[in-house]
């Protein structure tokens, strides 16, 4: 499928025509900016310009803070502490990175899960899902790692639990998780290995989003409708579209001062509120913090990983056909990567010939029962591991495994679509009324 049709970059003066065929970036940004983009997107779409300039403030704050930073087991600690106590603006240069950490995942959230709604998962954008899902991966590795550089209680702790996952794998287990720490046991060479990651990742995952944007600029932007812009000719594709600059620029920049104010707000006012106060105690390998918790955007998937004990029957079942090789604890590995897996191959699992959850009146319950769900799970991941909440962490894991496996195919066979509207312009007429003050379209029939 080509792109949508519009008018392209054409230099006038000859510095620009002499630019242009050297080096197409000023006709590259032209483009960007003007492209045709569905004139009915909701407020749903402005957690694209949120996650960059979030990207942009953690890779900006991040430079910052390694100038001070010292990644040694003896003097990371104090480090951090000098960072905030001595350091020109320290404190807030921290702040700034610690919170916009939490943005970024609030964002990510917002925009993972509008596309599961909409269905931007749905042909031609599997491959920008996917490349979307990478980046969301390596986003919970650089979180994950940023965490343990601190090198406070929770940090040092939680990389125990968290690289002990990887020696439940069988056979290989052992050794990869020494490969992970770079030793028998989280020391100097783990706190090396995973500064130099949580440094390199978010220009890996920078790199990831140009071709994430870059993707869905070839393709065309999905909108609430689902319905594709129609590319019979540029009058047409006009009539479905507006240009990206101004109208959904100054959009997006109104929704992002917005979300920035309370951003602020946070982090003037509670910047701790988030974190864990036992990583503000320096890590000590003989006293085990009573309740070790991750960082809140790993809670749900936690909770998946804690939800599968041993006395589960399908865990007893796996564990008696693979003839005890894969125990409980793997099993819950599996369960928690699986999660994210099933969420990957949405666009293969969706059976429905309609893409927008607007007009799909069942799709919406059970699309409605995920989101509590993950609200649920995040919320159980941050209790202990013991009744009820081990019973609600295996209920939440279930619906989760259920929805993408189960529900979703099944939803494409039995479900009854509403009426969609034959273009875009019927619907955005539809909802603001036509531009030359008629009547508006109907959605076809």
């Amino acid at each position: 499928m080509g792109g949508i049709p519009h008018d392209h970059y054409e230099p006038k003066s000859k510095a620009t025509k002499a630019i242009n065929s050297r080096l197409p970036i000023i006709g590259l940004l032209h483009d960007t900016l003007m492209i045709p983009t569905p004139k009915n997107l909701n407020w749903m779409w402005i957690w694209g310009i949120v996650l960059t300039f979030t990207l942009a403030l953690q890779i900006i704050t991040g430079i910052v803070l390694v100038m001070h930073y010292v990644p040694h087991v003896d003097m990371a600690f104090d480090s951090v502490e000098h960072i905030m106590r001595d350091v020109n603006g320290g404190h807030m240069i921290r702040y700034f990175h610690m919170n916009g950490a939490s943005l970024f995942f609030v964002a990510v959230y917002a925009h993972i899960f509008r596309g599961l709604y909409y269905g931007s998962y749905k042909a031609p954008r599997e491959i920008t899902w996917i490349i979307g899902m990478l980046i969301y991966i390596l986003m919970m590795g650089a979180g994950f790692m940023g965490y343990v550089l601190p090198w406070g209680q929770m940090s040092f702790h939680g990389t125990a639990v968290i690289t002990g996952l990887f020696g439940a794998i069988p056979f290989v287990g052992e050794s990869l998780q020494t490969l992970l720490l770079g030793a028998g046991a989280v020391g100097q060479p783990a706190l090396n290995r995973f500064f130099s990651l949580h440094y390199l990742l978010p220009f890996i995952i920078a790199g990831l989003v140009i071709v994430h944007i870059w993707a869905f600029h070839t393709t065309g932007n999905n909108n609430p409708t689902g319905v594709e812009v129609r590319r019979t000719s540029k009058e047409d594709a006009a009539k479905d579209t507006l240009p990206f600059w101004p109208y959904f620029v100054i959009k997006d920049l109104f929704a992002l001062a917005i979300i920035l104010a309370v951003f602020m707000a946070v982090v003037g006012f509670m910047p701790n509120y988030l974190g864990h106060p036992d990583n503000y105690i320096p890590a000590n390998a003989l006293a085990t913090p009573a309740h070790i918790v991750p960082e809140w955007y790993f809670l749900p998937f936690y909770a998946i990983l804690r939800a599968f004990t041993a006395d589960v029957w399908i865990v007893q079942i796996v564990n008696f056909l693979s003839f005890g090789i894969i125990d409980a604890k793997f099993f819950g590995v599996l369960a928690m990567f699986g999660a994210i897996v099933v969420m990957g191959l949405a666009p293969w699992l969706d059976t429905s010939s309609v893409r927008s959850g607007r007009y799909r009146p069942m799709f919406k319950w059970w699309f409605a029962l995920l989101v509590i769900d993950f609200i649920v799970l995040m919320w159980v991941g941050a209790r202990p591991a013991e009744y009820p909440y081990d019973l609600i962490s295996l209920l939440g894991a279930t619906y989760w495994f259920a929805y993408f496996l189960i529900i979703l195919p099944v939803l494409g066979v039995i479900e009854k679509p509403l009426p969609q509207p034959a273009t875009i312009e019927d619907d955005f007429n539809a909802h603001y009324g036509p531009k030359d003050g008629g009547s508006a379209t109907t959605p076809a029939e």
